[in-house]
């Protein structure tokens, strides 16, 4: 094996081109009957745009057979992220699950074949109708963001998953914008006086048709199908080995944070498409559009690229390579959309039939502004056909390293690098993240960064290439590999990072009393060497001492704490503690989180180093709770803060005999669904509330019930919420023990409440309940089944479907009040409907 080993420094710079499948291999492996497939993909010059609300949204299916089996450049358009979902895998809330659920999305689509695209609207969680929806997204910004998508991917064909308010919408108010963006959006693309400002970037385009992907859920009747077209989108493939159902039941099962794994479907699946806007047809989704090379009058390309098809010998793919060059040279000198993006998947295709792998490896995940970074590059041909590597570019103009070897067969070539990032370079942060967003949208000033599903990559290398006397480009990132000696080989993003990571163990601090608390928090140099000042911003009335702290890092990787001593005022006050990094030639406030499953590339975010203090006016009894953990993980640290001890309770551990020692025992968000051994358990939990006990059960999803009664008297579970934070709130027991003991519940201890009250409320409960709290959005009947109690034996069972999982790590006050009340409830010495105001007082 040949070695060629150098060091030079290299400038590092910022890139505009993006690579999909960016911290994945740079060019994954691809088999004999994979190439054949995407040469007959050059063939064809039509494009599909997907549009729909979420993750998870998309039909995959129709993805895969639009890409797949009929060769189009296919993408899916989400508006937003997802970030007000739940997650099923892990802790991840609001931005951090959006991080979490595009990740998904990417890896569905290096499945299915599509691309993914986005606008800047945010998930704010569930929307009853359009109008709050848009109202919220800031309609104008998320609206341009779709004329942008249109303009930048030029698709013939656009196909909405929700049909507009016309149609009945989409069951919710996020589906619905969506289509009705799409349809206004289809319009605007082609005028130029629309968002005139996009058009130093891109073209206007003018789409052919529009049509609603319809479903069987947005059927009012049996008719109204009657004039759609029907695909069966079930056909297989014989390169490929699986039918397009499969492969989109593949690329649906990676939304796992959404519990969406599920069986492969093969055989016959028809989809509906309904003509929307544009030039109808019932025969076609692209009647009336040329998707052959005779679009751009050029047949002969198309010709070559049929004849390198019809004649592909999977024992021997480089025997294409001289059709592929021919309709390579046929393109020279010819700029436009199709011809710049068939020839970078010409050029493509030309390395895989040469059998040429390469990629540019840096020895570190992460590297600080102002350090150096050591990279592998490596390339080897697999194949006896001439090529030469002309050169390999690492970044700048004049950072080229001119190699111009000839490429033996099965001989690799590794060069080593070193380079140096700028100071002035940016830490990593996902780009929608950098800037404070609003309540409904990210903030983004860099028009050309709109859309794309993930950063531009920190380093991006360009390989030259000569086959057959024709010179290319071929561009990848540099990326991270490691081991991981129970899974094998994986990538992951190459980042710069800030020279100092402060991180604190917690999100929201808080204070019911008088008492000064620590702060401790974990300092991380990601620098050589490092000489630090830290500074503390506080909100006006706390005090925090010392406010100010010197370190001194020896080495990367190095890590030391800092405690801090936090005393709050006399008030009740909410407000950020941020810890500030000071260095030689940087200054800025960075934590460091790192989000990492196993099917997705870990990502890594840097968030400001601030934490959330909170001054509340709160009284307990107890001080031992029993959880059952359910879909979330943060509850019990929440309870934790308020000065209670959580035991988390294993199946083993739930038995009447064990749970008497609690003063009260809770379930966790969908526990129910989570906990298969949970209907097992219902008989001693419910006796351990007969015996005295507080049994408090967080909200299940309807469905996910199973039959189960989680309480000792029957509740139906339906699906209703309410989705205004800022409700009404009605008591509607207004001496009841919840709202009094030990803290008088107001109407102020609802304010400040975010992304909603609560959902899955109960409909139906037997009389045993009492309904506490009543609320409902907008133009609803009242919702009264957020808080239901009832006395069972000597003990209380409760059943919540507020949002808990939300308002306690958020810090809400009136949020810990109110939990403090319930699980107090066994000591407040009232029977249900009682007046606890005097039992209050004597407590006291």
């Amino acid at each position: 094996m040949k070695i060629i080993r150098s060091m030079y420094t290299v400038i590092l710079g910022v890139y505009l081109l993006i690579i999909p499948a960016f911290g994945q291999a740079p060019l994954p492996p691809k088999s004999a009957a994979e190439i054949q497939h995407a040469i007959k993909k050059l063939q064809v010059l039509g494009s599909v745009l997907y549009v729909a609300a979420h993750p998870d949204d998309e039909n995959t299916r129709v993805l895969a057979y639009m890409a797949g089996e009929k060769g189009y450049r296919t993408g899916y358009l989400s508006m937003t992220r997802g970030d007000g979902g739940q997650n099923s895998l892990g802790d991840e809330q609001g931005p951090y699950l959006g991080i979490l659920r595009t990740q998904e999305l990417l890896a569905a689509r290096r499945i299915d074949g599509a691309e993914q695209m986005f606008t800047r609207a945010y998930d704010f969680g569930y929307s009853k109708n359009h109008q709050e929806t848009l109202e919220i997204w800031d309609k104008d910004k998320v609206l341009s963001d779709v004329v942008w998508a249109i303009r930048k991917f030029q698709p013939d064909v656009i196909i909405t998953r929700f049909p507009g308010p016309e149609k009945g919408g989409g069951g919710h108010g996020h589906h619905t914008s969506s289509a009705i963006l799409a349809q206004e959006a289809f319009d605007l693309a082609g005028d130029p006086e629309a968002y005139p400002d996009q058009l130093k970037y891109v073209s206007t385009w003018q789409p052919k048709r529009l049509l609603w992907n319809a479903w069987r859920w947005g059927r009012g009747d049996d008719q109204q199908f009657e004039d759609a077209i029907t695909i069966d989108i079930g056909a297989y493939s014989d390169l490929l080995g699986r039918s397009f159902g499969e492969i989109g039941s593949e690329a649906r099962s990676m939304h796992k944070c959404q519990d969406f794994g599920g069986l492969n479907r093969r055989g016959e699946l028809i989809e509906w498409f309904q003509h929307e806007k544009g030039e109808q047809t019932t025969t076609d989704l692209f009647a009336g559009v040329d998707a052959t090379w005779g679009r751009m009058g050029e047949n002969k390309i198309g010709k070559l690229l049929n004849k390198a098809y019809e004649d592909f010998r999977p024992a021997n793919p480089s025997a294409t390579i001289p059709t592929l060059i021919k309709a390579l040279k046929a393109m020279e000198g010819k700029s436009g959309y199709w011809y710049d993006l068939k020839r970078t998947e010409i050029q493509k295709t030309i390395l895989y039939c040469a059998g040429i792998w390469f990629e540019v490896n840096s020895d570190e995940p992460l590297v600080a502004v102002g350090d150096s970074v050591k990279m592998t590059a490596e390339i080897i041909k697999r194949s006896a056909y001439p090529a030469k590597l002309l050169s390999v570019n690492f970044g700048q103009k004049d950072q080229t390293d001119n190699m111009n070897l000839q490429l033996a067969n099965d001989n690799k070539i590794i060069e080593y690098k070193k380079g140096f990032v700028p100071e002035n370079a940016t830490p990593g942060q996902p780009y929608w993240l950098v800037k404070k967003q609003d309540k409904g949208v990210f903030n983004v000033d860099d028009r050309q960064l709109i859309g794309l599903p993930q950063n531009l990559p920190a380093i991006m290398t360009t390989w030259t290439f000569e086959i057959d006397g024709m010179t290319f480009d071929y561009s990848v990132p540099v990326v991270h590999k490691y081991v991981d000696r129970k899974i094998g080989e994986l990538y992951r993003p190459f980042l710069f990072a800030p020279p100092i990571t402060i991180n604190l163990p917690q999100a929201v601090y808080l204070f019911s009393d008088k008492k000064t608390q620590e702060v401790q928090f974990q300092v991380k140099s990601f620098a050589n060497q490092s000489d630090v000042t830290l500074t503390i911003e506080k909100p006006e009335g706390w005090t925090v001492s010392p406010e100010k702290t010197d370190l001194s890092f020896a080495k990367k990787g190095e890590e030391k704490s800092v405690s801090v001593t936090v005393s709050p005022p006399d008030f009740q006050s909410e407000g950020e503690l941020k810890v500030i990094a000071h260095t030689r030639n940087f200054s800025g406030s960075h934590s460091q989180k790192v989000i990492d499953y196993n099917h997705i590339p870990a990502q890594m975010v840097f968030d400001p180093a601030e934490t959330r203090l909170v001054k509340i006016g709160l009284e307990k009894r107890g001080e031992l709770i029993g959880y059952i953990m359910g879909a979330e993980e943060e509850t019990p640290t929440n309870l934790e803060q308020i000065g209670y001890k959580v035991d988390f309770l294993d199946d083993d551990k739930i038995n009447t005999e064990n749970l008497s020692k609690y003063d009260a025992v809770i379930a966790g968000s969908r526990a129910y669904y989570l906990r298969d051994r949970m209907p097992f358990h219902q008989e001693q939990i419910l006796e351990y509330v007969k015996q005295g006990g507080t049994y408090i059960v967080q909200y299940n999803k309807n469905y996910e019930l199973r039959g189960i009664q989680p309480g000792p008297y029957p509740i139906q579970v339906s699906r209703d919420r309410v989705t205004d934070e800022d409700s009404e709130v009605r008591f509607l027991q207004p001496d009841h023990p919840l709202l009094n003991f030990p803290n008088k519940i107001t109407q102020a201890d609802f304010k400040g409440w975010i992304q909603e009250r609560g959902l899955y409320f109960p409909d139906k409960w037997d009389d045993h309940y009492t309904s506490i709290l009543s609320w409902n959005d907008p133009g609803e009947d009242p919702k009264d089944g957020a808080l239901l109690v009832a006395q069972h034996g000597k003990g209380y069972f409760i059943y919540t479907s507020i949002s808990w999982f939300r308002e306690l790590p958020a810090g809400v006050p009136g949020a810990y009040r109110l939990f403090a009340n319930m699980i107090s409830i066994g000591k407040s010495g009232s029977q249900p409907g009682e007046t606890a105001s005097q039992e209050t007082e004597s407590e006291k």
